[in-house]
């Protein structure tokens, strides 16, 4: 039996992990790529992130992409008080 995927939670969920590895270079947010490329670029085409398709080991994380990361990360990952 084939599982139906829910891409919309898988890019949450990258996105959220994106926050993991996060740093700031020359003013701009960057983060490892190291995840589903599909999942990538439908990131990029959201505006999230920038083109994942070069030789850079890291993506540019766009303002709102780097909000939206933080929020993401501490929706799914941080302990409630």
């Amino acid at each position: 039996m084939e599982m139906e995927i829910d891409e919309e939670k898988v890019d949450e969920t990258v996105l959220a992990l994106l926050y993991l590895t996060t740093f700031t270079d020359k003013l701009c947010c960057r983060a490892w790529k190291g995840h589903n490329w599909d999942s990538l670029d439908r990131l990029h085409q959201k505006g999230y992130i920038s083109d994942p398709a070069t030789k850079a080991r890291s993506v540019v994380l766009s303002e709102e992409g780097a909000k939206r990361s933080q929020e993401l990360f501490e929706k799914y990952f941080t302990k409630s008080s």
